[in-house]
């Protein structure tokens, strides 16, 4: 969930408090990470979907707040739009049921959310990109309430120069464009996948989870339209990156696919954020040094497509989680679920290997395949270890869906329930029918209607079925 703060205006004084703060809480961890003080238990997961509130016209519906009132729920928190929200799973054993756990979870908050929405003239949908959103839905007004986000926007200006966002995404179409402020941000949601970790583990979890990056996106698209253009089959990836992108000031890029694979521990990432990402929002915390609130605030302007975790578990003890961001929400609750188990299995098989990743799968190779993934879906040409490459189609059926396989029973995850989410992978890669594929076979029969393409999504969604058994003709 993200962090609220009390205040949006900021002194020189309070960065370089902050600052200081962050470099001993950086130096802290590194000693807690080397010392074993971290929880030993992991092998749990969790998530947090952000989903979209539109109106009965399709249109993005501005009133997080009066739906957020109505559901009561600490579960569910605003977003940086007013007509976005963010729905958090507490987290489960990832052994026996856990994933049928998850699926219940989700299935049921999905539920409430949509009762809620409707009850202020609004409905739910969850989808990469909202193809019935537009420009003018980026203004001001509709960002949330809350000084974290009012922080952002200015802080985020700052470290640009007061330069405008420039947008250049060449796909199927070519859009280019600029706006002012964070609010693009807002047109990209995702399921983002929590997987707790330990110390000793995180390396491994870490590089894997880099690794296998690039074919799961491949086989979840589901965000090829933006203001009615035909981009990537997962613009999400590129509008990202490019709508928080500090670089013309100077900076570096803060939403990135990384710089490298982990060598001995996750501490190398918080090394790097203390080292080379300024400090946007120094809000200074009354709190222990142990609580690490500084570093955690500090990591949670830095988003990573593949993301390290400081939290606290019930002894108190700090707990270290993965979160991978690459997956847009959608397109129904029990793709979500599946994709979650596709990346578990994954991440598993291949965190287990005798030889490491990084020995197998060149880091240049694992981000290539990241961005073409993202660009071309299961059509992209991937390269995988030893030097092979294929089509990502042709990779998943012969490699990656019995790897996945064997790292859910390495997890002892109930067999049923294994087969029952790989085998609507297998349906939806062997099919080519993501999210994304279904979009744009919309448009193919019915042409470039946006709001006929939203209305007929939400109809589609409202059924209950994964995406490769909705309507295809």
């Amino acid at each position: 969930m993200g962090q609220e703060i009390d205040t949006s205006d900021f002194t020189p004084a309070d960065f370089l408090a902050f600052a200081r703060k962050l470099e001993a809480e950086t130096a802290l961890l590194g000693r807690q990470l080397a010392g074993r003080r971290f929880h030993p238990d992991a092998e749990h997961a969790g998530f947090e979907l952000e989903a979209w509130l539109v109106g009965r016209d399709a249109r993005p519906a501005p009133c997080n707040d009066a739906f957020l009132r109505e559901l009561s729920s600490p579960l569910v928190v605003p977003e940086l739009a007013r007509f976005n929200v963010e729905l958090n799973g507490a987290p489960q054993a990832l052994s026996g049921n856990g994933l049928r756990r998850l699926h219940d979870e989700l299935e049921a908050n999905w539920a409430a959310c949509s009762r809620a929405a409707a009850a202020c003239d609004a409905r739910l949908v969850m989808v990469g990109i909202w193809p019935g959103a537009s420009e003018r839905d980026l203004v001001l007004d509709n960002m949330s309430d809350q000084h974290r986000y009012r922080a952002l926007n200015e802080q985020f200006m700052r470290l640009r120069g007061g330069e405008p966002t420039r947008i250049d995404i060449d796909g199927r179409d070519h859009l280019q464009m600029t706006h002012d402020g964070v609010m693009l941000e807002s047109m990209a949601t995702s399921f983002q996948i929590h997987l707790e970790t330990t110390p000793d583990r995180a390396v491994g979890d870490y590089n894997a989870a880099l690794a296998v990056s690039g074919p799961l996106v491949a086989a979840t698209t589901n965000s090829p339209y933006l203001f009615g253009h035909d981009l990537w089959c997962e613009t999400r990836i590129p509008l990202f990156e490019q709508a928080v992108d500090v670089s013309a000031g100077g900076g570096p890029k803060r939403v990135t696919f990384g710089h490298g694979y982990l060598q001995r521990s996750v501490h190398e990432l918080f090394e790097r954020n203390l080292r080379d990402f300024p400090v946007m929002l120094p809000v200074t915390a009354d709190e222990p040094e142990e609580a690490l609130s500084h570093l955690c605030l500090h990591n949670g302007t830095i988003w990573r497509w593949n993301r390290p975790l400081i939290g606290r578990a019930g002894d108190g003890r700090p707990q270290l989680r993965l979160e991978h961001r690459t997956l847009p929400a959608g397109p129904s609750v029990v793709d979500c679920i599946c994709n979650a188990a596709l990346f578990f299995g994954l991440v598993n098989a291949l965190a287990s290997l005798r030889e490491p990743v990084v020995t197998r799968l060149p880091f240049d190779v694992a981000q290539d395949n990241f961005y073409a993934a993202a660009r071309d879906g299961l059509d992209a040409e991937l390269g995988w270890f030893d030097g092979r490459r294929g089509p990502a189609q042709e990779l998943f059926t012969t490699l990656l869906l019995p790897l996945a396989r064997q790292g859910l029973e390495r997890l002892g995850i109930d067999y049923a329930d294994r087969d029952d989410y790989l085998e609507v992978i297998e349906a939806r890669v062997r099919g080519q029918r993501t999210g994304c594929d279904w979009q744009r076979a919309w448009v193919a029969r019915h042409g470039a209607d946006m709001h006929g393409l939203a209305e007929a999504y939400l109809a589609e969604q409202a059924s209950g079925r994964p995406v490769h058994e909705w309507h295809w003709s």
